[in-house]
Order: C-alpha cells, then structure tokens, then sequence
C-alpha cells in the first residue's frame, strides 16, 4: 500500500511566462528563461540588460567579407580600449562580451589568426559595452556583434535570409565596413564588390532621406595596412584608385564617411602545416589605426 504524498503545485511560477521579453534586435517576444531568440537568435541577456538601464544600447556594425579581419579587428579593438583608460574607458556588460578579446588575444599570442566565424548566428560572438569619452559626461552604451562574413554575404544576395542582421542594420547607427588591402593590391576585387553589394543593400534598407543610411556615418577600413604603404599614407586616394566602385558610391549615397587604413600585425609569414595546409600566421602585433575609426564613429553616430 503506497503512501500519499503532498505537492505542492507552485503555479506561481507560470506567471513568469505570462510576460514576454522582448528581443533588442527584432522585438519578438519571448520567454523569461531564453538563452537565444526565437525569431532571430540574437542574445537574449542583451534584452535583460538594456531593459535595467537607464540609457538604450547603440548599435555599431562591424562588416566585411570573409578574411577581411573582422574578428581580429574588434579583438584588438577591445584590447586596446580596456588598456587605455586615458582615451576611452571601455567596461563590458556581461561575462559573454569579454569572450571575443579573450579568444583573439589567445590566439595572437601563439602567433596564430583567430579561426573564421561560423555562420550559425548562435555561435557569434557578441559585445555589449559601456564607453566613457574625456570630452563628455554622458556614457555610450553600444552593442557590436562579430558577424560571419558569409552570413553577411548570403543576406546580401537574399534578403531575409538572416533575420538577425536585417533587423540589427535596421536599427544600427554606423558601421564599419573593413575590406583587405593586400586582395586589392594583388588584382582580386572580390572584397571591392561586396562591399559595392553591402553598401547598396544599406541604402536600400532605410532609405529615408532625414533618418535613413544616407545620413549615417560609414567608416571604410582598408585592414593589413601594414603590407601596403600605399593604402597607409592615403586611404582615400587608395580607395579612388584602387576601388573606385566603392569611392563612387560612397560619394553619391553615404553624405557621412571617411576611409581608414590599419593593421594588427607588424609582419606575417605563410606556414605549411600538415592539417590545415598553407596559412598566414603573424609574426609579431604592431596596431596601428585601430582606435580611430573607432572614435570618428562613435562621434558622428552621437552627433
């Protein structure tokens, strides 16, 4: 004869799935206790945070093809902020946005690049961080994902096929747009015509003549400087000679943009390995143009 058991019911806690949170990207509603989105499969912990403060989170895009260095290029960027308190004070909001300094930094300091970023959204590295500037009391708070360069690609040629990046360059204030400077130089204008792609996918996004990408900031950033001497003592006059599809369009849609040069590594060299084959590892880290891009836009994009 089994013996009765009370339990309780505890159907207080229904009521918590009674109010939907909703997603900073794309504003669908989900669940208390989601780790992703349903709709878009952004970070849901960007909702709970924004939600407990007082100022809305910026968005700052970080764009290019595959290979251009965009892992690298935030990596470092968040590096060299969190050590530089002097010109921009930088602390990151929640344990997942140191991830993406952690794995760049790790990878560099074995004389490796980071591996390439997977497509999956869910596997994209996110940072969601507080940025103090000298000049002003007021803090940013900006969100920068790492986004995979054939995501960006593939949403590009077909729209809504990546409902995460549709509705975080909705929303996003300026971008950074890197394109390799050495694939230019050597003839290849692969990188030439996506960013041609990217930039008339965002003119077609918003096209509001008051609130629209025509009034947005866009910073070109020609990455690997360091093997172009060209592309580092003039980037515009690299951009109009080298890429002049980009220049002209840039010219015509975008009132707002400026061209940059930088680089991480001081010097590479190519590497046979067994496993991988022939790849690129960096010999030593010199940055240098990292920060300025950075800090022309977060001026524009406030003002």
């Amino acid at each position: 004869m089994g013996k009765s058991v009370i339990q309780p019911l505890e159907s207080y806690r229904l009521a918590q799935y009674a109010v939907p949170i909703h997603c900073y990207m794309c504003d669908a509603e989900n669940t208390f206790d989601a780790e992703l989105c349903t709709h878009c499969q952004a970070p849901m912990a960007l909702a709970h945070q924004a939600k407990s403060q007082k100022i809305r989170p910026r968005l700052i895009g970080t764009l290019g093809a595959s290979g251009a260095g965009k892992t690298v290029y935030l990596g470092m960027l968040m590096d060299m902020l969190s050590r530089m308190p002097h010109r921009l004070r930088i602390m990151a909001r929640g344990a997942f946005s140191i991830t993406l300094q952690q794995t760049t930094t790790a990878y560099l300091s074995r004389c490796r690049f980071p591996d390439k970023t997977a497509s999956e959204p869910d596997r994209w590295n996110w940072v969601h961080c507080q940025v103090r500037r000298p000049k002003r009391r007021e803090a940013a708070e900006l969100i920068m994902p790492d986004m995979a360069g054939e995501a960006i690609l593939e949403e590009v040629d077909h729209p809504h096929s990546y409902r995460v990046i549709r509705s975080f360059l909705k929303k996003c204030g300026g971008v950074m747009i890197l394109i390799d400077a050495v694939e230019l130089v050597s003839g290849h204008h692969d990188h030439d015509y996506f960013s041609m792609k990217l930039l008339s996918y965002l003119a077609e996004l918003d096209d509001d003549p008051k609130t629209g990408w025509a009034t947005r900031p866009v910073a070109v950033l020609f990455t690997k400087a360091d093997q172009c001497d060209e592309c580092e003592q003039n980037p515009a006059g690299f951009a109009r000679s080298h890429a002049s599809g980009l220049w002209q369009q840039c010219q015509d849609r975008f009132r707002c943009h400026r061209f940059f040069a930088a680089s991480v590594a001081g010097a590479c060299a190519w590497h046979e390995s067994r496993y991988d084959g022939r790849i690129n590892v960096p010999l030593r880290i010199e940055p240098r143009g990292i920060i300025e891009p950075f800090e022309w836009l977060l001026e524009e994009a406030a003002e």
